[in-house]
């Protein structure tokens, strides 16, 4: 027998059954699940990075039941339910993808001989989200005019928010035109980063200390930049490295152990030594 996604909301209820449930879940709120919620997507994308599938399965339940925990609120305050949480999806997938479903509807097809191009697609599906953004501003009446950035939330991770404001305003036209003044404007950043740091040094406080900090968020905005031109997505290219890191420190551990040596007692020049070794198999 295998358990159904039927099976799953109604163990949601039991677990928030107010009589019955269990304290711990009856106690969460939509904002105190959130961290869980970016615990789970993280774990998703890090299986995915490992290529462990064997617990990709399980991180993806896991994320899976992060939705139909919110459904679940949803449904207690009267807002939404999975139901109509699938429902919304499906219809806003049908909506942006008339390249697959021309007729608005789940059941049409598109004539293979009158696909449109790759181009036609980006440049549709960019007029339909800007017609639902611009939906979404009326019905909201917002008391700020309505601006080509709405929709991008404000709670991504910084990275990738940086990567989404530029693409959205490069398709409104500001943008460089190619990479070449991206790695000027990189060098730019790095010298004004250089001279708020000897300031700050040389004149401690807040003010200075907050130069510092926005000389360092522009020249990350910048890095973003380049990841965009180069089409990588900076924050896997950043997951890449981390992991790359991790595994030489690992290695560097190893070898002192086998050498019957003490990390802490090595001068940073026996580490780095060590460190250039492993790139060096590495590379092997």
């Amino acid at each position: 027998m295998s358990y159904s996604i039927d099976d799953l909301i109604t163990l949601m209820a039991r677990l928030r059954d107010p009589e019955t449930g269990c304290p711990w879940d009856l106690k969460q709120t939509y904002r105190s699940i959130v961290p869980h919620t970016l615990e789970e997507a993280h774990e998703v994308a890090d299986a995915i990075e490992r290529a462990d599938y064997a617990h990709l399965e399980d991180e993806l339940g896991d994320l899976l039941f992060q939705v139909i925990f919110y459904s679940q609120l949803g449904d207690e305050d009267g807002h939404f339910d999975f139901g109509s949480v699938v429902d919304h999806l499906v219809r806003k997938l049908v909506r942006r993808h008339p390249h697959v479903f021309p007729d608005g509807s789940l059941a049409s097809r598109i004539d293979p001989d009158r696909r449109p191009t790759e181009a036609q697609i980006k440049t549709r599906w960019e007029q339909i989200k800007a017609e639902e953004r611009a939906a979404v501003a009326s019905s909201d009446s917002p008391v700020e005019p309505a601006s080509h950035l709405d929709g991008i939330a404000r709670a991504l991770p910084s990275m990738a928010r940086a990567e989404k404001l530029q693409k959205r305003a490069a398709s409104h036209g500001f943008d460089w035109p190619d990479v070449a003044p991206v790695f000027d404007k990189l060098h730019e950043e790095i010298d004004e980063l250089r001279e708020a740091w000897c300031n700050a040094q040389a004149y401690p406080g807040a003010d200075t200390q907050d130069a510092v900090e926005d000389e360092l968020g522009d020249l990350l905005f910048v890095c973003v930049n380049l990841a965009r031109f180069m089409k990588v997505n900076p924050d896997q290219a950043l997951r890449r490295t981390n992991h790359k890191f991790d595994a030489r420190f690992r290695a560097i551990e190893k070898r002192l152990a086998a050498e019957g040596r003490d990390m802490d007692s090595q001068s940073l020049e026996a580490l780095d030594a060590i460190w250039q070794s492993v790139k060096g198999v590495e590379k092997q």
